[in-house]
């Protein structure tokens, strides 16, 4: 059974969009006493601190700056221009502010918190946004994980007598302009960017193995925001793999109460019901569930794998290529479209492909490594290459 996260590499996941709005979320959901307290403090009182570097980069690095363009344009300028602190995507590590700071680098949530800290230090206002956008895919071992959207609207708001600078705020998206361009958005309050912040922290350590810091995470997440309905869906998981599938399916089933047209919770629902031989609702779901989403995250994907364990090297060609034409992003489905591309002998088409992976990479670790594949595939279509190594899958 592949177990489907929702973790917020990149923001807000469409798929609690429009939450119901929920009480405190019930003691039931919670087993305190199956999980040793771990010795990290889970809070989000330190989400938005700045640290002493970061007070004197506002103070003397830019403070000229901050006040030629105004707080606002000074202070994004500042941030998100190269020749300045020159930030990096990495996706594989979710930062508060000041670690997003001291490492030059972190994933969209990570560069939203950090903004966020700053226009707080200068008393600028902060709104936060889902914006529409289709869930971005990728996997981890048994995890599906998914991410969806969020930005930060920084500044004087035009209805703000009072504020420091006169128009409308000035909203940092971390996507390109063109992939964001006349999305539907909605703001969203600042508990729930502190609750997927403690979602992404305990998905991050569900899948280092770590259960107690994943369980103090999600507890959290939820006591921060009880209607963000991915946090009962990471929660249930943790149960699973600490070997209580009641417990999951409890949660699972509380969690589609509360967000009923949620695809992941439904696919986790409907698969611990069957191992709890509940054949009969596990079904119901999963016909639910194929009306809402026929083509599932990876559906070709894995009918392409199967066709290479079959040698059906141009099947599988053509169904890897479906995958890339819906979800070009993902570096995992070019990588095996330039495998079955190199399994038919087209070397030039593999190599573009791999460069793609290289290129797409959200990680450093990631882009190494295709960038090994790629140097290898390129002194082949030179002829320089007497070796043929294994092309693997990237871990």
């Amino acid at each position: 059974m592949r177990l489907v996260v929702l973790i917020l590499l990149c923001a807000l996941l469409n798929a609690c969009a429009g939450p119901r709005s929920a009480p405190e979320a019930p003691a039931f959901l919670f087993r305190d006493d199956a999980f040793t307290a771990p010795q990290e403090r889970f809070s989000a009182s330190d989400l938005f601190a700045l640290s002493e570097p970061m007070r004197r980069f506002l103070k003397h690095d830019i403070a000229s700056q901050l006040r030629a363009s105004g707080p606002t344009n000074g202070l994004i300028e500042a941030l998100y221009t190269k020749n300045q602190l020159k930030l990096a995507y990495d996706a594989a590590t979710t930062r508060n502010a000041s670690e997003a700071f001291d490492a030059r680098a972190g994933n969209c949530l990570s560069m939203v918190i950090m903004t966020a800290a700053f226009a707080k230090e200068l008393s600028l206002p902060v709104e936060y946004n889902a914006a529409g956008y289709e869930e971005v895919w990728s996997r981890s071992g048994d995890f599906l994980l998914g991410s969806g959207h969020v930005n930060i609207s920084v500044g004087a708001r035009d209805w703000d007598v009072g504020a420091l600078q006169v128009g409308r705020p000035l909203t940092v998206d971390f996507l390109p302009p063109e992939d964001v361009r006349g999305l539907p958005s909605r703001v969203v309050p600042e508990r729930m960017i502190v609750a997927m912040y403690m979602n992404n922290k305990s998905v991050e350590a569900l899948l280092h193995g770590e259960l107690d810091d994943a369980y103090g995470w999600v507890r959290e997440a939820i006591r921060q925001s009880p209607e963000f309905a991915s946090s009962y869906n990471t929660l249930g998981i943790v149960y699973l793999h600490r070997g209580d599938p009641q417990q999951a399916a409890r949660v699972f089933g509380y969690a589609l109460e509360l967000a009923p047209n949620n695809t992941s919770v439904m696919a986790n629902f409907a698969d611990v019901l069957s191992r709890l031989g509940d054949q009969a609702q596990a079904a119901a779901l999963r016909q639910r569930l194929a009306r809402i989403d026929p083509n599932p995250p990876y559906y070709f994907f894995n009918l392409a794998m199967a066709a290479m364990q079959r040698d059906d090297f141009s099947s599988a060609r053509r169904l890897f290529a479906k995958e890339v034409a819906r979800a070009d992003y993902n570096e995992e489905f070019h990588y095996w479209l330039g495998v079955a591309y190199f399994k038919l002998g087209e070397i030039e088409r593999a190599r573009r492909e791999v460069a793609l992976a290289m290129e797409k990479s959200a990680s450093q670790g990631g882009h190494n490594l295709y960038a090994a594949k790629l140097a290898w595939l390129q002194s082949l279509a030179r002829g320089t290459d007497s070796v043929q190594p294994v092309i693997t899958p990237k871990r």
